[in-house]
């Protein structure tokens, strides 16, 4: 069994509103993505999805999106992005994918998910951005982080966190110079403090990218899952 991830779907299969406009690579990218999945992933696997699964706006209208991905293969949990306006409260989105028999998709929402040896936590969090608007926000999401965390640690105190965010908890920013800074945040603290050994994000794209951080920071491994910067397939964790 394994787990994989792939953030930022950006999906609307029943309703106009192509993505290719941010560029020639995200032509058909629902199918890119679809022969992916059915290559790569079995039934006996987890897929994370970081956030902005789809433009949809109500939960009602989700129907089509959620039977995009309930005919994949694996078990699928989903994290809210700051496109998903449809995302409402963990119980009515379960009583929504019960009542349509969607049966292999959950969410993670203030809670943690149990899976083999791992626990799968997470938050939305906000830019880390000085102003304070931000603050409030990211301090918001933090306390989400916490319960996420403690939820995992109620459930077994010694297996693997892996921790998944929509807005990336770290960031590469550059002085006029060129110079690469590294900017982490208070997210990064709060995992440490909980042994999270991995964590993965979305949200950027196209010449966001550059501002991607991967690989080993404060002793958590980092990594970038957004669809298109993963040309659309999915990335073994």
């Amino acid at each position: 069994m394994a787990i994989y991830a792939i953030g930022d779907l950006h999906l609307s299969l029943n309703e106009e509103k192509p993505m290719d406009i941010f560029g020639d690579n995200w032509k058909n990218h629902e199918e890119k993505i679809k022969q992916n999945w059915i290559e790569t992933v079995t039934e006996n696997d987890l897929v994370l999805l970081p956030g902005d699964f789809s433009w949809k706006m109500h939960l009602k209208d989700m129907y089509e999106d959620f039977k995009y991905l309930n005919d994949l293969p694996g078990k699928k949990i989903l994290l809210k992005g700051n496109h998903d306006y449809w995302w409402g409260t963990l119980n009515k989105m379960r009583e929504y994918i019960q009542t349509n028999k969607f049966n292999n998709i959950d969410f993670l929402y203030n809670n943690s998910y149990e899976f083999e040896n791992k626990l799968i936590v997470g938050t939305r969090g906000w830019a880390l951005n000085d102003t304070e608007n931000s603050e409030k926000m990211n301090h918001r999401e933090e306390e989400r982080l916490k319960l996420s965390l403690e939820d995992a640690r109620k459930k077994d105190a010694n297996k693997e966190i892996i921790c998944m965010m929509h807005y990336p908890p770290v960031i590469n920013t550059y002085t006029d110079e060129g110079k690469i800074l590294t900017k982490s945040s208070n997210y990064v603290d709060i995992m440490r403090k909980y042994d999270v050994k991995t964590c993965i994000y979305g949200h950027l794209h196209g010449n966001s990218h550059d501002e991607a951080v991967e690989g080993i920071v404060k002793d958590i491994n980092f990594k970038l899952v957004s669809a298109d910067y993963l040309q659309f397939k999915l990335y073994k964790i």
